[in-house]
Parts: C-alpha cells; sequence; structure tokens
C-alpha cells in the first residue's frame, strides 16, 4: 500500500493519533495471537489498566463504567449479530449463523420472530444488520442485511403478530465473500436508510463508484437511492471504506462510522456526503494526500477490530471491539473528537459485536463469543450498560 502522509484539516489535526502499533491476522475477527507482537514505547501506556494520556497521545487504557453495574438482559444467543429497538422498548436480534430474528423485553424475555430462507452463512457472512422504520407504528417495516447465495442484499419485511412478513429484496448487487461483507443498516436522522458495505476482499471495488461494494449507502424504504446523494441516480453516500460495520449520528447530525483496518489502524470517521476515506490507497491518518478524509480516531488492529457504534446519552460515541475485547468511549463535540478514548470493559465481556442506545438511555450490547473467540458460561448474551 503506497505510503505517503495526508493532510488534514485544521480542526481535526490536533491531538488525532493514538500512538499504537501491532499486526492484524489476514481476518479482522481473527482471534489474537498467543505471542503478543513487539509494541513501540507509546503503546506502553495501552498495557496499564491505571494508565492514562501521555504527551504523545497514547489513550487510557482502561476505566470504569460510570452510574452503576453492567447487567446482563438475555442469555444463551447463538452469533447474535445485531440489535434494533422498537417503539415499545423491546429489541429485535439476528442471529447471523441460524438466520432467526428474535425479541428481547427489557426484563429479558425472548421470543422467536422467524426465520429467513436463503440465507448463506458461511465464512462472515449471513444474517446480519436490521433496522427498525421511523414509521414502524403505522407500517411495522423491519429491513435486514442479509448474505444470499448470490451476493449481500437488503430486504424489506414487516412485523406481524404471527412473525415476519413476506421479504422482498429492494437492494441487491452488493458483493460478498468470506469476509468483508458490512451489513450494518440504519435510519438515519433525515429519514432514509444508510447500508455500510464492505469490498468483500478486493479493495479496488471501494473507489469503484459504480460498485456498491466498500461503501456507505443511502436508499429509501424501497430501496431507491435517496434524493440529494452526491452521485445523482446512485445509492452511493461515501466510498473508500474497507468494511463498515458501525453507523450512528449525534444529537447535531453528525454521521460516524466503524472502520476495519487491515495491517495496521482501525478508524472512527465522521461521514460526509461524496467523502472518500481512502481505501485501499490509505489506512489510517497516514497515507493519500487531501483527496481523502481523515479519521478522527485511530486504533491497532489489536486494540479494537470495530464493530457496531452507538452515540450515548451522554452524547459520547461508544465503540464495540471485537478482537480488543472492549467498548471504547470517544467524548465528541460535533465532528470533533474531545480528549483521548477511554477503554471500557477490557476483557470482561470478551469480544463485542454490537452496540446501540437504548430507550431508557443505556446501552445495550451483544457479545461475539460462540463464533470466534473463548465462550463463557451463557455466552452469547445482550448486555444492559448504564451511562452516566
Amino acid at each position: 500500500m503506497p505510503s505517503c502522509r495526508r493532510t488534514l484539516p485544521p480542526v481535526l489535526a490536533l491531538g488525532l493519533t493514538i500512538a499504537l502499533a501491532a499486526c492484524s491476522a489476514p481476518s479482522e475477527e481473527a482471534p489474537p495471537p498467543s505471542t503478543p507482537t513487539p509494541s513501540t514505547a507509546s503503546s506502553s501506556a495501552s498495557a496499564s489498566p491505571d494508565a492514562t494520556p501521555s504527551a504523545s497521545g497514547s489513550p487510557t487504557s482502561s476505566a470504569p463504567i460510570p452510574a452503576g453495574s453492567p447487567s446482563d438482559v438475555v442469555t444463551g444467543l447463538d452469533v447474535p449479530w445485531s440489535v434494533a429497538f422498537l417503539p415499545d422498548g423491546d429489541a429485535l436480534v439476528t442471529l447471523r449463523d441460524e438466520a432467526r430474528v428474535v425479541r428481547v423485553t427489557p426484563e429479558g424475555q425472548r421470543s422467536d420472530v422467524g426465520e429467513v430462507d436463503g440465507v448463506d452463512a458461511g465464512g462472515e457472512g449471513g444474517l446480519l444488520g436490521v433496522a427498525v422504520s421511523p414509521t414502524f407504528a403505522s407500517d411495522g417495516v423491519v429491513h435486514l442485511y442479509v448474505t444470499s447465495d448470490s451476493g449481500n442484499r437488503v430486504l424489506r419485511t414487516t412485523l406481524e403478530d404471527d412473525g415476519l412478513g413476506e421479504m422482498t429484496p429492494v437492494l441487491t448487487g452488493i458483493p460478498k465473500a468470506g469476509n468483508h461483507n458490512g451489513g450494518r443498516i440504519a435510519w438515519g436522522p433525515d429519514g432514509f436508510l444508510y447500508v455500510g458495505t464492505g469490498d468483500a476482499a478486493e479493495p479496488d471495488r471501494s473507489q469503484d463508484r459504480g460498485n456498491l461494494g466498500g461503501k456507505i449507502l443511502r436508499i429509501t424504504a424501497d430501496g431507491k437511492p435517496a434524493p440529494g446523494n452526491p452521485f445523482g441516480a446512485s445509492p452511493v453516500w461515501s466510498l473508500g471504506h474497507r468494511n463498515v460495520q458501525g453507523l450512528a449520528w449525534g444529537r447535531d447530525g453528525t454521521m460516524f462510522a466503524s472502520e476495519f483496518g487491515q495491517n495496521t489502524w482501525d478508524e472512527l470517521n465522521v461521514i460526509t456526503p461524496g467523502g472518500n476515506y481512502g481505501w485501499p490507497e490509505a489506512e489510517g491518518l497516514d497515507g493519500g494526500g487531501d483527496d481523502f478524509v481523515a479519521p478522527i480516531a485511530q486504533w491497532s488492529t489489536d486494540d479494537a477490530s470495530p464493530s457496531g457504534i452507538a452515540v450515548g446519552a451522554d452524547g459520547a460515541v461508544y465503540l464495540a471491539a471485537l478482537r480488543g475485547e472492549s467498548l471504547w468511549k470517544v467524548a465528541v463535540d460535533g465532528p470533533r473528537r474531545r480528549g483521548e478514548p477511554v477503554r471500557l470493559l477490557r476483557e470482561r465481556y470478551g469480544r463485542i459485536r454490537d452496540v446501540v442506545a437504548a430507550p431508557d438511555g443505556t446501552l445495550w450490547m451483544l457479545t461475539s463469543n460462540t463464533f470466534r473467540g473463548d465462550p463463557r458460561p451463557g455466552d452469547d448474551r445482550v448486555v444492559r450498560v448504564p451511562v452516566g
């Protein structure tokens, strides 16, 4: 990969680099190597549970969760991947390999909603994202992101008294592979559905505006390109992504996305319409020149491998880390980062796949130890995390 320095806008230039160095496995979800790789002096602060930010920009390694202790909502889930809330406070959770959707109440009651036919759960594919329509109270619409034999796609269905209704493909042609399938879908504050995709193991797709891989897409409920997209009659909202698995919005409408890196850096990005985020020419803050948008935070792939993200009641961005086995908190002020990220729940729950903001102001997060990792009694689980 070419190596040249990316020029940053002045408002983002100060304090962006988190100086952690490490190597990644061929797949971003692979477990960390049993023998630690050499680290730089600046990353040594991350090894201490009591570490504090240093002048070199090393992050706080760990901190307690404020305002109470995390607690299980439900346990015994098999490879849960995504969670989305219904208007009544219950949540829908997708089970990737079983291709099933389950409903979970805040009191921990679980019920099956239905199975999705035609799902290919090979590699890192399967039944992935779920999004509940902002007009669900009147239309009952739910969207799902699935891997099929012919590629990744977005389905539209309804949640009815007896389960899921008819499945209608509304967006097809998203490339699939054994990894880098993207899969996160979320409704934006503008009333349109955003879809995070991966490059499906072919990096050049990310820079090809005619290919849906390695992009964030913006569509209507029927799968059509949303009005106002930056490239005319195209669903593409942003490009140059490697594997997007987290989407969230701040109170002011700022859009954030998490990005799996390859060999060095994972990213938290602020997403702008038409923005090019550099892959495969750039990874992290280094490389690519002025044409690419720089991340507002980066982590070594051992410390993150980020999946879902959420904006908490405190306004901070929370990032679920798979290989990093943590929940990272990133304080923000609009599109700017404030201070260094803080590492929460380090190795307490293992790999964390998703995190979402619940109606009661807490966070719900999904563990991901039954796919890779070391399952613990009760895994996998939904965990309620107080935020204060």
